[in-house]
């Protein structure tokens, strides 16, 4: 879609408002002959003038023409908001249901009321225009027509950037960058920034001093920045969690010392359930500023594990016991095939240590617990079949012969 549009209907509003209510005023004063002819530097007081070059009106006095001229005007204006409506932009919508992007289908939607009631304001105005009225009337038809196209352009346009918004929201939810949590804070902050806008354009267009009003709004808005520093700290933490994606709802992850499902990424703070089922809250600036484990986001969990044989084991069935551990790794179709790792790694104390390193396809930590147990009960069956046994922590003491006959010949009585 093209912002040149969008440009257009800010430019002619500016030049439908601009000097609506000064010639009025300047007629008042006696600054111009009457109010009407000073009316003639803009496009709804062009309009006026070349309605009436079609007739000859009686100075300061209604003509039948501007009677006629004035139905009309108002005739065109419901006609042509019928025809904005169910014409222009009915074709619209139908050119933009064949296009790929939804944007225009939302954009169209969202413009189309503002715009036939602009066109509508413009030509209702138009009329009250022709006719020949007192100063002060002209100048409170001036203020109204200025406070109604104000209205009904920044209307045009906070539609037309909520359709944008809404878009968005869709492409987000489409992408997975869970954005929608940021949507209605948007939206109303946009409300609240075009309603001031069009306040402020409205006063200024009346002849009131604004200047004042602004710098407050700078002090106003430097004070609550300052009283809401911790609030405003955790929005945009929240904006940088959207933004980057390091979690989504429903994965496991550490944050800092707290692990556990994320419930819920707020505005203001981020839920985990921990695995002792009770809910931890984080605020949204920690969550940025510390190292964040996305736990659900491995491609492969692995399992690092070690066994002891007894010392009875012989080099022939250790051999013999490695293969038959790599082997029922290898035939298992839940484990991952890149890295398989059974060897014999060292003596211990009690035992011949056998290390076990190994990674489950699906990092679902139920099936990887599962593996593990599907595993050890093959690896047991294994170990039983060779005639082997699993080292447990024990001592033997070895006595010297000479000591040992000596203890064997002593007599009870004397040992007692």
């Amino acid at each position: 879609m093209s912002i040149r549009p969008l440009f257009s209907l800010i430019a002619g509003g500016l030049l439908l408002g601009e000097g609506t209510v000064r010639p009025a005023q300047a007629a008042v004063a006696g600054a111009g002959p009457t109010a009407r002819e000073a009316l003639s530097d803009n496009l709804l007081d062009r309009t006026v003038t070349w309605v009436q070059s079609f007739f000859t009106a009686e100075h300061g006095r209604n003509a039948f023409g501007h009677f006629v001229a004035a139905g009309l005007l108002f005739v065109t204006a419901i006609l042509l908001r019928k025809v904005i409506t169910h014409v222009i932009f009915a074709w619209l919508k139908r050119l933009a249901a064949k296009t790929t992007t939804t944007l225009d289908d939302k954009l169209f939607p969202a413009l189309e009321t503002p715009v036939a009631w602009l066109v509508f304001v413009f030509l209702t105005f138009a009329g009250l225009r022709v006719l020949v009225l007192p100063a002060w009337v002209e100048a409170w038809i001036g203020y109204a027509f200025d406070v109604a196209w104000v209205a009904m352009l920044f209307w045009g346009l906070l539609r037309a950037i909520n359709a944008v918004v809404d878009h968005l929201n869709e492409v987000g939810d489409q992408r997975g960058l869970g954005l929608q949590h940021f949507m209605p804070l948007i939206k109303k902050t946009l409300g609240v920034v075009f309603a001031v806008l069009a306040a402020i354009t409205i006063a200024q267009r009346m002849g009131i001093d604004v200047k004042a009003f602004i710098a407050g709004l700078g002090i106003g808005g430097l004070a609550f920045a300052l009283a809401a520093q911790d609030t405003l700290s955790n929005f945009f933490g929240s904006l940088v969690v959207a933004v980057d994606r390091p979690f989504r709802v429903g994965e496991f992850v550490r944050i800092g010392s707290a692990e556990g499902t994320v419930e819920d990424i707020g505005l203001r703070s981020t839920k985990l359930r921990t695995g002792a089922r009770t809910q931890v809250v984080i605020p949204n600036k920690m969550v940025a500023n510390e190292i964040v484990t996305n736990l659900s986001r491995m491609p492969q969990r692995r399992v690092d594990q070690t066994i002891g044989l007894t010392y009875h084991t012989t080099p022939e069935q250790m051999q013999a016991l490695l293969e038959d551990i790599r082997g029922l790794l290898r035939a298992d179709p839940e484990v991952h095939q890149q890295l398989i790792a059974v060897n014999f790694t060292g003596y211990s104390e009690s035992s011949l240590d056998i290390g076990i390193v190994y990674f489950a396809a699906n990092p679902d930590w139920q099936k990887h617990l599962d593996l593990r147990e599907r595993v050890n009960l093959r690896i047991m069956r294994a170990v039983a079949a060779r005639g082997l046994s699993f080292a447990f922590p024990t001592q033997t003491l070895h006595v010297e012969d000479e000591v040992a006959r000596k203890l064997v010949g002593v007599k009870p009585a004397v040992l007692s």
